[in-house]
């Protein structure tokens, strides 16, 4: 069954992260929020909107990953082709896969690459859905324009999945290819193959990989309101020093830049940007952002998002962030994917909240992050 690629290219519609780096935060800007905004997250409609941001994940690992069976194998095969700069990964078929309606033993299954470490909107290629087969063909070509030399930092992540008719994905098993040491001169690396698939890698094992790290400071500031002793709301200070050892996902080319958004709000009033910082791995922005509207309580509920990215043309990839909160899995009393703090993290927001007036400093790890979607 061996053979090679074909030599046709398919047009492949990709998702993309478009925001591109505000100009006009090369200075301090104050985004202030109406002292009750904050407070009416806890109330009915800010539940709605509670619940669909633990809802909308987007991600390398989002999907259902527990309830089907993985089996089945994959052909595909991938090639370099030079003068197009492009890397071509043909998608042929997959047999034997899990069914995910067991009566009818069938599933509509389709398969989705990434370009690891890179996890984000830009590095997502996927095929058509094949409906009510356990054995789908596919023939097409996923395309990324990348150099070749920068192959030598890549994993391809190819996984299968189920999608039912309410656009829920369950996942059906996945093959990963380490490209540090591919030959792509060789004829029989090109040959279209049978790979097992196989369970889904722990995105703690992951997490592993060094992203680089953040240097920051936070600060609680209470304000008192007229005629009362004790301060009724609040504002956050969020002080980015700066970043180092950012990975670079373009070879030697970096333009980074670092994303705020105070969770569970993910409106995009609500987010803040520092300026776009090129052609260095060690970034300094000395930017500070300011969030007010915080009462007491709201410090136990929220999470300080922060995320960096490397803006490139239109599009901008993810490199690293940090969410900044107690990590109790749950924001006014709904269990949330994205209350995930680490210890660090912890202990930082718990300093900040007993240290009111004060600048609390740390340098910080940057990780993998399920990112929630900006809701407008």
């Amino acid at each position: 069954m061996s053979k090679s690629v074909p030599a046709f290219l398919q047009d492949e519609s990709d998702d993309r992260e478009t925001d591109t780096a505000s100009e006009s935060s090369y200075q301090l800007r104050r985004y202030k929020k109406s002292p009750s905004s904050l407070t009416n997250l806890s109330s009915s409609s800010g539940m709605t909107s509670l619940s669909s941001v633990s809802g909308s994940v987007m991600s390398v690992y989002s999907g259902d990953f527990g309830n089907l069976e993985v089996k089945g194998s994959v052909q595909f095969a991938i090639d370099y082709v030079e003068s197009l700069k492009e890397l071509h990964v043909f998608v042929a078929q997959c047999k034997d896969l899990a069914a995910a309606d067991v009566k009818k033993q069938r599933s509509d299954p389709y398969v989705k690459t990434y370009l690891l470490p890179d996890k984000g909107k830009m590095g997502k290629k996927k095929t058509l859905v094949v409906k009510k087969t356990l054995n789908p063909v596919y023939n097409e070509i996923l395309r990324y324009k990348i150099e070749r030399q920068f192959l030598k930092t890549q994993k391809l992540n190819l996984s299968v999945w189920h999608r039912d008719t309410f656009k829920r994905n369950s996942f059906l098993g996945e093959v990963e290819l380490d490209l540090e040491t591919w030959d792509w001169d060789s004829k029989q690396s090109k040959q279209l193959k049978w790979y097992p698939l196989k369970r889904k890698t722990a995105p703690v094992a992951l997490e592993t990989e060094n992203r680089g790290e953040m240097k920051l400071a936070l600060q609680y500031v209470p304000e008192p309101s007229p005629g009362k002793k004790l301060p009724t709301t609040g504002e956050v200070h969020i002080w980015v020093k700066e970043c180092f050892d950012l990975p670079l996902l373009r070879g030697s080319h970096l333009n980074s830049f670092v994303k705020c958004t105070i969770l569970p709000d993910t409106s995009r009033k609500s987010r803040q940007k520092t300026r776009a910082v090129g052609k260095t791995t060690n970034p300094v922005f000395n930017h500070t952002m300011v969030y007010d509207g915080f009462r007491p309580e709201d410090l136990m509920e929220a999470c300080v998002e922060l995320t960096v990215w490397d803006h490139y043309k239109l599009t901008n990839q993810f490199l690293g962030g940090l969410r900044i909160g107690f990590g109790t899995g749950k924001s006014y009393g709904t269990e949330v994917d994205w209350m995930d703090s680490t210890s660090e993290e912890v202990a930082l927001w718990e300093k900040m909240v007993n240290s009111p007036n004060t600048w609390i400093e740390a340098t910080l790890p940057l990780r993998m992050l399920l990112i929630a979607k900006i809701s407008k």
